[in-house]
């Protein structure tokens, strides 16, 4: 699906390893989206395909930009209630590991696209807002995408990504939904364990 590329691409320019409590989010995204956008024009080894070395990106700078706690429970919806507190930890954990594989893989592709980001419309109190950019690319459409960000104990959070106009959280919910109406919650945990698992062994094929 052509919204699922463009969420991942834009998802892994978001990172955070150094923020403040003070840092704005639109100026948290647009300061680390140069930075990493800098490093993978520069690192060869990623410019190659490292699929290893990627997720190793993806693991220590964007995810801590990331509350996958709460990604998972709107994903679940009202399911996360009904799952015990050890699925939900199993939950939350099957989830991050396959949006590292899905990053990872989609920063491969990146070349030369060009980030605007608009002005943050917000107030100084606001704990929830959103930063708004833009993907340009020679040849094609550019593509809207949102950023749902909460302000937490740790510093500005992403909870959502939204491309052009489709929620990443949506589009898993009704995935998530069906599943667990199909197999239980256990079922939900074992098919995200089992992507995971395929990811792992696909990647270790493409470096043979």
């Amino acid at each position: 699906m052509a919204w699922v590329a463009g969420t991942i691409l834009t998802c892994n320019l978001i990172t955070n390893p150094t923020h403040t409590n003070n840092t704005t989010p639109n100026t948290q995204i647009k300061t680390i989206t140069q930075n990493i956008l800098s490093t993978i024009k520069q690192d060869k080894d990623i410019q190659g395909g490292n699929i290893k070395k990627l997720a190793e990106l993806v693991d220590a700078k964007i995810l801590p930009s990331f509350d996958f706690t709460r990604m998972t429970q709107l994903a679940l919806a009202v399911n996360w209630r009904r799952a015990t507190p050890e699925q939900q930890k199993a939950l939350t954990q099957e989830f991050r590991t396959l949006l590292v594989r899905t990053y990872s893989t989609a920063l491969s592709s990146y070349r030369d696209q060009v980030i605007e980001f608009k002005p943050l419309r917000a107030r100084p109190e606001d704990t929830e807002v959103t930063v708004r950019s833009e993907v340009k690319q020679k040849g094609a459409q550019p593509v809207t995408i949102d950023y749902d960000m909460e302000k937490t104990a740790a510093g500005w959070k992403v909870f959502d990504v939204k491309v052009g106009g489709v929620s990443l959280i949506t589009t898993y919910k009704d995935d998530f939904a069906n599943q667990v109406r199909d197999t239980g919650v256990d079922g939900l945990i074992k098919t995200l364990a089992s992507k995971n698992r395929q990811s792992d062994a696909r990647g270790k094929t493409d470096k043979t």
